[in-house]
């Protein structure tokens, strides 16, 4: 039988795909492991303050700098009607606030509030995961571990990755 292209679908099917080398493997996996462990205590520290996984990230950042609606759901990798929701939570609770935006006042930013910014300090001080391993690394190391990860991201920015937002 043919393909399309000329081909043998027979040949076609029996053509490996590259083998991926045990070191490679090995990198993946730790990765995985040190992703999950991240979220499963920033899952924790959130529920220490009451607040979900998306409520904390989303308090993180707003600690940084007030940010229009749209924006904070291109961060977060959600809808902006996500986002209106997590922030009409967030807001019933004193932890933040609209306001226009000083450039575009038909633009309503998302900001934190004096409250906000003291949980969002008080989760980041909660991580220990994220925090006390670096703390064994070199400043060198840190710095070389940064460059890593910001090329595996640039690398990865055309296949659906994260290119360094």
């Amino acid at each position: 039988m043919m393909s399309s292209n000329g081909g043998s679908l027979e040949r076609m099917s029996t053509q490996k795909t590259p083998r991926i080398d045990p070191l490679t493997l090995e990198v993946v996996d730790l990765i995985g492991t040190v992703v999950a462990r991240y979220h499963e205590e920033y899952e924790e520290a959130a529920a220490e303050h009451a607040l979900t996984g998306a409520q904390a990230r989303l308090l993180s950042l707003l600690s940084l700098e007030p940010l229009p609606m749209r924006r904070l759901a291109q961060k977060l990798k959600c809808e902006p009607s996500n986002v209106t929701g997590i922030v009409d939570r967030l807001e019933v609770r004193g932890l933040v606030e609209r306001r226009p935006d000083p450039a575009d006042r038909r633009v309503k930013l998302a900001a934190v509030t004096v409250e906000g910014l003291g949980v969002a300090r008080s989760l980041r001080d909660s991580l220990r995961f994220a925090r006390e391993p670096l703390a064994g690394l070199s400043r060198e190391e840190r710095v070389s571990l940064r460059g890593l990860l910001l090329r595996m991201l640039d690398g990865s920015a055309g296949v659906g990755g994260a290119g360094g937002s």
